[in-house]
């Protein structure tokens, strides 16, 4: 098949010039500049939201014949042309405050050269609010201004809060002109990974609709399952043939693999666009999305907070205040993870105003479990998948003594500053082997007798799991049977075994297990 996939095309001209595949969503896109005139919106890297700014530059400068066959052709009758002003944050590393000056000279400088440079000695500020007013009355026709990943400082420099206080009031006083300036200005879309919601760049800014979390636009970005099959039916056949699937067995896995984010309560789940389009430019199922990125700042932030990882499959929570924002990073990473695309809306309660979330599909959550452990855990120079496939082969025979060793062996040869002397840390390292290894694994398992630690079920057998820090295997097993932790699994029909762990804080070690069925 001879298709070209727009893989890392952001640029609308080049993309339709070029006979790229293209998922048109220029119906929403006349719909946004028809209905309003300064918008917010914020979905995770390499979702499109580069491609859509570049979208909107071709619109308002009038390229009519960018748009032939698409929706929007039938939909705008004037396509009048006006000065576009716009700045991309996304390409630099904003070490210090002279990054950031840098880039916005770099843009400054462009637009001056253009609508004139009396104003080339002032402050940033001060000479875009100038050049607003200079592009207006020039041409007689409002100004159009794309800000593309406006937060990449912020996100940057999340970890120096000194730096992050510098440039909150730098880009408070830039962008301050999206308000000062109105009179002059047609459309502002800023666009970014999350909203700073209460802190200081915002505090102006409050003729900013936030769409990022609205109904109406919610697949603005990304590939919904109407639009995969529209425009990827012939692609999805062949990846059925390459995989010996079935079509809809290949829909199943796509779905499984990419769909599933959900950026307000009752959306419809959207598809990763970036790991779709590479599936079928390689006729390959892998985890495209996750390689780009390293969530380095994510781990941080669980490991600072003793975060149970097991709540990351479905039970995080976050209010929609907190959703929007950063404010509670450091006591609370949710908010960043979801922002960020880790984490999606799974639930959404609305008495309470209270959102559930969870890994939106198997890519991010293999990615993200995969990258995590050797956060927790000596790899002795191997990777995962090796450790994963010889654990998978114990836990399936039901050699749990063999499965214990393995990991004790682990332990052993993991730095002291691996190992936080408590519970928890083991916890999660087990729960990250555990559902690596692909089996059904629950922590903090609630039943009416109690909460089991963790539960792990396999095709032939069910482990039902209780730690002890500091304490003895002995009384873990007695805590099993005294509580009946066994007993809701015992109709199951698969084998089950009560396993008690005891953990060291000498050691930092497993120092004892006892298997019992």
């Amino acid at each position: 098949m001879n298709r070209l996939y727009p893989i890392g095309i952001q640029n609308f001209e080049k993309l339709r010039r070029g006979g790229f595949v293209y998922v048109d969503k220029t119906a929403l896109i006349h719909r946004l500049v028809s209905t309003g005139v300064y918008y917010f919106f914020a979905r995770p890297r390499r979702f499109g939201k580069s491609l859509m700014i570049s979208t909107l530059e071709s619109y308002f400068e009038g390229r009519k014949d960018l748009f032939e066959g698409l929706a929007i052709e039938g939909l705008e009758k004037e396509w009048n042309v006006h000065p576009v002003f716009h700045m991309d944050l996304n390409s630099r590393n904003y070490k210090d405050v002279d990054a950031l000056y840098g880039i916005f000279n770099q843009h400054l400088e462009k637009w001056e050269e253009v609508y004139g440079d009396e104003k080339k000695d002032r402050a940033p500020e001060e000479r875009f609010a100038y050049l607003i007013e200079k592009a207006a009355k020039q041409t007689g026709r409002g100004v159009v201004i794309l800000i593309d990943e406006y937060d990449k400082p912020l996100i940057q420099s999340l970890d120096d809060e000194e730096l992050q206080s510098e440039y909150r009031s730098i880009l408070k006083s830039f962008y301050g002109n999206l308000k000062s300036c109105d009179k002059y200005i047609r459309f502002a879309l800023l666009t970014g990974v999350t909203r700073f919601s209460r802190v200081s760049i915002f505090s102006d800014l409050n003729n900013l609709r936030d769409i990022t979390m609205e109904n109406e636009f919610a697949s603005l970005c990304g590939i919904s399952e109407t639009e995969l099959i529209t425009h990827f039916e012939s692609d999805i056949r062949e990846l059925s043939v390459n995989m010996n699937l079935s079509y809809e067995g290949t829909c199943s896995l796509l779905q499984k693999k990419y769909d599933g984010y959900h950026f307000t309560g009752n959306s419809e789940g959207m598809y990763n666009p970036f790991s779709v389009l590479n599936t079928f430019a390689s006729m390959k199922i892998e985890n495209y999305w996750f390689s780009t990125g390293t969530p380095t700042m994510l781990v941080k932030l669980l490991q600072k907070n003793n975060y149970l990882l097991s709540d990351l499959t479905g039970n995080a929570e976050a209010t929609a205040d907190e959703l929007t924002g950063l404010e509670t990073i450091n006591t609370n990473p949710i908010p960043l993870f979801f922002q960020s695309g880790y984490l999606t809306i799974k639930e959404y309660d609305e008495r309470f105003k209270n959102y559930i979330l969870g890994f939106p599909n198997e890519e991010v959550e293999q990615g993200f479990l995969n990258f995590l452990m050797p956060c927790y855990m000596n790899m002795n120079g191997k990777n995962a998948s090796f450790h994963i496939m010889n654990f998978i082969k114990d836990i399936r025979a039901g050699k749990i003594d063999s499965f214990m060793e393995r990991l004790q062996s682990l332990f052993s040869d993991t730095p002291y500053e691996l190992i936080r002397d408590t519970e928890l840390h083991y916890q999660n390292v087990l729960f990250i082997v555990s559902r690596l290894m692909g089996f059904y694994t629950h922590a903090e398992y609630h039943i009416s007798q109690g909460r089991i630690d963790m539960v792990v079920k396999t095709p032939q057998y069910i482990y039902v799991m209780e730690f002890k820090f500091e304490g003895s295997a002995e009384d873990a097993i007695a805590q099993i049977e005294s509580r009946n932790y066994f007993l809701p699994f015992m109709p199951d029909g698969r084998k089950v075994y009560k396993v008690g762990i005891n953990f060291s804080s000498e050691t930092r070690n497993i120092e004892k297990w006892i298997v019992s069925d």
